[in-house]
């Protein structure tokens, strides 16, 4: 490309930015040129992210625009801050989402997995995986995301499939896997085991059932509710607690199972609450989980009265090949018949739906593997109580994790799927035996378990995984982990997160990452979840279709807050739109005042004037706290104090002063004001360029400069010699008296084109000398005919006047003001300052704040207060001497 290694500025910018045409050329160029590959900088410190690998089910949504945006902000900025920054990619198999997907593909042609068989139809889901993969591939480049492609990952490759295996094996020897009947969530439309997190409880208007259950010996009954009645055929006792002497006499006696016949023992458990209901409950071990538990101490037997499909099975007598919902309306009726059930009330409840299938999940009792969490929940737990854990960001998630393990429960890790890794287990068919290991055993007779692993369960292993383990002298191994940070959101800090850190401490005795930034959802202008159903969903390719990926990516990073949800709005989309256009504009006709700088021509020392002064301390400033913000994951105040530099004090401020010394006969003046600019503007572009990596780069390779990329430019750090205060505050007080003469402008409706007299009294040697040195100024932008400084000016009869910090400023305007407007104006200034004198003397006489403050603090408020007692002081002057 022909601005490539771009020593000279040149000015052959369209007069509009088009995103399209630059977000391809450059994604191109970076990609060409393996600028995002990291392991370059052997010496430098690292700084390492594992992308939170999204699924090959389909498109990527606003959320992952989110997710990924604020990780490639903090990569951009490290690998311009001298870091050897690895951002590694990935995605994840997604187990049973993916096969869902392709399921629902094949049914659309009349074919069923089983048609297939195995191998067959795992060749279509690596179709599948291959196609999606593709799409998320272009849908990162469209988002501008610097990810270090020679290092992609995938939960089913071959490396991570031998973590996945170590791990196993591992865990299993130390009897920390097991294979047991459990009550696990069962999923009849998918056939298969669900993990927690794939399971979505909805609200449902149910209803409660009362039955009364028939003491064998026929002297009374015992009555129990239940919102599934059709679960009463496997009952196996009913429970009351110890100490309830309502039923103390009937602890051992022997109740009669309505329709079913089967006597039943009434026990006693601490489980049961006395107050709530009856107190007392029906218990069917093999269809709840919490009845599973009393059953197994109470050696009660489970009897499942359902197949795999939620079909009524053998053990439902009459019932028997109904469906489990048909089953409850017959079984309704029948119990109605027989006088048992006595009351049906309207019952509003929460029913856990499969997040994939959509059918109500079933409590299923049925032999799966598991993981022994106790021992692993532990090293997690003592880890964070000893300051040596992981950081949350927020720190107030870090309680919510601390509860979940403390209260963990073991991890049913198998899944009734063909897609994923299988358990690498294996069973002797005619003795039984179970063989675990990382390979087959050797002999006849082996059949491997047909389950495959929970998708969480590979996704655990993910921080170490990725970077070569179980090889722990891998390179990558060695240099990149631990990671610095994950970014991630607050819905599954339970199912990944944690697993995760167990995981991670257990095998490589380290935690996987120093942080957790989370954020929230991103959702829709009115707050709700984006859904479907809704269908208000936002596709990130729309938002840059329509505006460019520099606009959305300001857009949903800058206005997102550590832990918060934050809401999709168009508009902002197009005020960060706007924001980008106010960059190219500055920066081109910045660029037409630097035809033929050469990059070696720059030099910011020496004789420099207010304005370059006060700008590059500005920048230096803004430097140093954008910096520290991205460190602090405060990307939404990082990118207001960008917008208000680059719109306010560069755009609006610093270019217009530009241009007395730009346009003006002093050559040195206007060498040192190009130098100035071309360097602010630089490494504002450096700043930037994280939020939004395209124009930046674009505008970038415009200026003089001597790289390939701004990609791997310097970033910007604190220069002391770049500070002058004193800049500062003659450019606060200058701005402050234009602003003040617009606004009298304004309110007399004299257009700026007009030449006004304005008369200075300054209320020290101090602010004449530096209004009367930076005269030209003020007479630029104030428009003056006549302009006069001296601490003796007295005003003029029947003129506007404007208090600014450190002087009044009159303007003759006989005939153009109306006194009594001009006295209502002033009385409302004189108002406005009071009531901040009145804040300010509250803030200072609260004795709670005058403690914990710090002492610069307090004596910033102090100052305030005396700027605005003497302002106040001077409009009130100036009111009277007007009336009078």
């Amino acid at each position: 490309m022909s601005e490539m290694n771009q020593e000279t500025s040149t000015v052959n910018m369209p007069t509009t930015y088009d995103p399209k045409s630059a977000e391809e050329k450059w994604y191109s160029y970076w990609k060409e040129g393996n600028f995002f590959e990291a392991g370059k900088r052997k010496d430098a410190e690292t700084f390492t992210i594992v992308i939170p690998p999204p699924n090959v089910t389909g498109m990527l949504h606003i959320g992952h625009a989110l997710d990924f945006t604020l990780q490639d902000i903090m990569v951009r900025a490290k690998r311009m801050q001298g870091f050897d920054a690895l951002w590694l990619p990935g995605s994840d198999h997604a187990g049973i989402a993916t096969q869902t997907k392709v399921e629902q593909k094949l049914r659309e042609q009349g074919v069923t997995r089983y048609d297939l068989g195995r191998e067959k139809f795992l060749e279509k889901v690596w179709e599948w995986k291959e196609q999606y993969a593709e799409t998320i591939h272009e849908q990162w480049a469209k988002m501008g995301f610097s990810l270090d492609y020679t290092r992609e990952r995938f939960t089913l490759d071959e490396g991570l499939s031998k973590a996945v295996r170590e791990v196993f094996v591992k865990l299993y020897n130390k009897g920390l896997i097991y294979r047991g009947k459990r009550i696990i969530n069962w999923d009849p439309a998918a056939r298969t085991a669900l993990s927690d997190i794939e399971v979505e409880y909805k609200e449902v208007n149910g209803h409660l059932y009362h039955l009364q259950y028939p003491l064998k010996d026929g002297s009374g009954h015992i009555t129990v509710a239940t919102t599934r009645p059709e679960t009463m055929l496997g009952d196996t006792a009913v429970a009351v607690h110890p100490k309830d002497e309502r039923y103390a006499h009937l602890i051992g006696q022997s109740l009669v199972l309505p329709i079913v016949g089967r006597e039943i023992p009434i026990i006693a458990d601490d489980y049961v609450e006395k107050e709530f209901g009856s107190g007392a409950v029906k218990i069917t071990p093999a269809h709840d989980p919490n009845d599973f538990e009393v059953g197994l101490r109470h050696d009660l037997p489970q009897i499942t009265v359902m197949d795999e499909t939620g079909t009524m099975n053998a053990n439902a007598a009459k019932y028997q090949g109904l469906d489990r919902s048909e089953c409850r309306k017959q079984i309704v009726r029948d119990l109605q018949e027989l006088g048992v059930l006595i009351q049906i009330e309207d019952h509003v409840h929460q029913v856990g739906h499969s997040e994939r299938s959509g059918a109500v999940v079933e409590p299923y009792l049925s032999t799966q593997w598991f993981v022994k969490m106790g021992p692993l929940a532990e090293k997690a737990i003592q880890a964070q109580k000893s300051g040596s854990g992981v950081n949350f960001v927020p720190d107030r998630f870090e309680k919510i994790y601390l509860h979940w393990i403390e209260n963990v429960r073991d991890w049913c890790i198998s899944r009734q799927l063909w897609w994923g890794h299988r358990i690498p287990a294996w069973y002797h068919e005619t003795t039984g035996e179970i063989f675990v290991g990382a390979e087959a055993p050797v002999g006849e007779e082996w059949r491997q378990d047909e389950d495959v692993l929970d998708t969480w369960f590979s996704s655990a292993l993910w921080p170490f995984s990725t970077l070569g383990w179980p090889d722990v002298d891998h390179e990558d191994y060695k240099r990149f982990y631990p990671t610095d940070v994950l970014v991630t959101g607050y819905d599954i800090i339970y199912f990944w997160v944690a697993r995760m850190i167990f995981t991670a401490l257990e095998f490589t005795e380290q935690i996987p990452f120093k942080d957790v930034l989370i954020h929230g959802l991103v959702r829709d202008s009115e707050g709700r979840k984006m859904s479907k159903s809704l269908g208000n969903g936002v596709d990130p390719l729309e938002v840059i279709e329509k505006y460019g990926a520099d606009a959305m990516r300001y857009m949903i990073s800058t206005s997102s807050t550590p832990g918060q949800d934050l809401r999709f709005r168009w508009e902002k989309v197009e005020q960060a739109r706007n924001f980008a256009n106010k960059i190219w504009n500055a920066s081109r006709f910045a660029l037409m005042n630097l035809e033929g700088v050469k990059f070696e021509d720059i030099d910011i020392s020496g004789d420099l004037s207010t304005a370059d002064r006060w700008i590059l301390h500005r920048f230096n400033e803004t430097a140093r706290d954008i910096t520290r913000l991205i460190d602090a994951y405060e990307f939404g105040e990082t990118g207001r104090l960008l917008y208000n530099f680059i719109w306010d004090d560069l755009c609006d401020w610093y270019i217009e002063f530009a241009k007395l010394s730009l346009y003006g006969e002093d050559a040195a003046a206007k060498s040192k004001t190009q130098s100035v600019l071309a360097y602010v503007l630089d490494r504002t572009q450096r700043l930037i360029h994280p939020f939004m990596p395209f124009i930046s780069e674009e505008i970038w390779q415009h200026l003089p400069h001597n790289g390939d990329t701004i990609t791997l430019s310097e970033w910007p750090k604190y220069d002391t010699a770049l500070e002058a205060p004193d800049a500062v505050e003659e450019m606060n007080l200058l701005i402050d008296v234009i602003r003040a003469v617009r606004n009298v402008r304004a309110e007399v409706n004299v257009p700026m084109s007009k030449k006004v007299e304005l008369i200075v009294k300054p209320s020290s040697d101090k602010v004449h000398n530096i209004i009367s040195r930076n005269e030209n100024y003020v007479r630029r932008f104030c428009n003056t005919s006549d302009f006069s400084v001296s601490v003796d000016a007295e005003a003029p009869d029947k003129a506007m006047s404007a208090i600014v910090t450190g002087a009044e400023l009159y303007f003759p305007l006989a005939g153009l003001i109306d006194i009594g407007q001009e006295i209502a104006r002033l009385q409302k200034e004189f108002d406005n300052l009071t009531k901040e004198v009145e804040r300010v003397e509250k803030k200072l006489g609260n004795e709670g704040f005058v403690a914990k403050a710090p002492a610069k603090v307090i004596e910033e408020e102090k100052a305030k207060m005396q700027d605005y007692s003497e302002k106040r002081a001077k409009v009130l002057a100036r009111i009277e001497e007007l009336k009078g």
